[in-house]
Formats: structure tokens, sequence, C-alpha cells
């Protein structure tokens, strides 16, 4: 059973194919695009923050909402080499470290963002604790900047691994935003742990 679950991940799924179709990198970007159904997050001429950003997809979309008046800022240690629209910058940063410098983090995104975005997920072990326990930990990082560059009001997306630390990170983020959303889309895989967290009308 074991062996046709990772066969079955290894073979291109209807979103793998839809990405390819689409022209984008991976089939991430569709959870975005449920998300922003849902919620409307993203506007013309927002300022997008999106965390962990390799290989593109997230940043391509964001970037299709925005429109030109926006900008989109795109981290990860990973390069991207997607072709990307002129308001979109990405910067090569470990993200950890960003969390730990908020003064570095403000000037490398030049101010504060209207959205922040993190579909982060860690290397994974095959041990479900110890990765919903990294998982957390990187949700934790992308929280921490999320409070200090949203602007009031500001809007927060992020994928965590659900586990024994899911339910306090929801309380952290409850205590940083008016509301808030549990969300997991249609196109994870049925397999997955993740869900999302959205934090809405940051306080």
């Amino acid at each position: 059973m074991k062996r046709r679950n990772q066969k079955s991940r290894q073979q291109p799924d209807y979103y793998a194919k839809k990405a390819r179709q689409d022209n984008f990198p991976a089939r991430s970007v569709y959870k975005l695009q449920e998300i922003q159904k849902k919620s409307r997050l993203i506007q013309k001429g927002s300022k997008v923050l999106d965390l962990g950003c390799a290989p593109g997809s997230w940043l391509k979309y964001a970037a299709e909402l925005t429109g030109d008046r926006g900008r989109v800022v795109g981290i990860d240690q990973k390069p991207v080499t997607e072709s990307l629209p002129a308001h979109v910058q990405v910067l090569t940063e470990d993200v950890m470290e960003l969390a730990a410098d908020p003064d570095k983090c403000a000037s490398l995104i030049g101010g504060q963002a209207d959205v922040v975005l993190s579909d982060m997920a860690p290397a994974t072990s095959g041990k479900k604790d110890v990765d919903a326990a990294r998982s957390y930990h990187l949700s934790r990082a992308a929280l921490e900047i999320a409070g200090r560059v949203l602007a009031p009001g500001g809007a927060f997306v992020c994928k965590i691994f659900q586990g024994e630390d899911f339910e306090g990170f929801v309380r952290e983020v409850k205590s940083v935003f008016h509301s808030h959303k549990i969300y997991k889309p249609q196109s994870t895989r049925k397999e997955s742990r993740e869900t999302y967290v959205i934090g809405m009308g940051k306080k």
C-alpha cells in the first residue's frame, strides 16, 4: 500500500498536468487560486510578500492579481528560474534568519506589505511528528515576519502540517489578526496533512 501511494505521488495528477498547460511551474498555484476565490485577499495594486517562493507559481499568480501597479517580492534560498513580470522581485535569503532580523526584513521589501504568503514546507523525514514540528517552526517564522511587515488590516496565508503544535499556531494567528480561517483546498493531495491558516485584518 505504501509503495502504491509513493508511486501515485510521482505520477502527474490532474492539477500537475493543468499547471503545465497553464504555464505554471507547480500545481500549488491552484491552492492559492482557491484561497483567493474564497477570501479575495490580493487586490489590484497590492504589495505582496511571498515567503518560500520557489519555484514561482504563487509569484506568477500573485503578479496577475496585483497588476503592474502592484509589487510582489519573493524570498527563497533556492533560485527561481521562471520568467516573471517587471513588478516581481525575487531575493535569495533564509526566511529563518530574516525572522530574527526585523530591520533587514523591512528594508528588503521596502516598507509594509498588504499580504504575506507562505507555502513553505520542510524537508520531510517520513516521521509525522518530526515533519509537523519542522513545519510549525517555518510557519512561526512566517508569522513573525508577517507581524512586522504587514500594514494594519493586512492579510496572511500560511501552510502548516497538522500536528500537536497546530492549535497553538492558530491561537498565535488569532492574537495578531481580527479574524481567521482554516482551509484545506480541494487541490491539496488527499494523503497530505497540510492545511492553510488565513489571518485577516492585522491588528
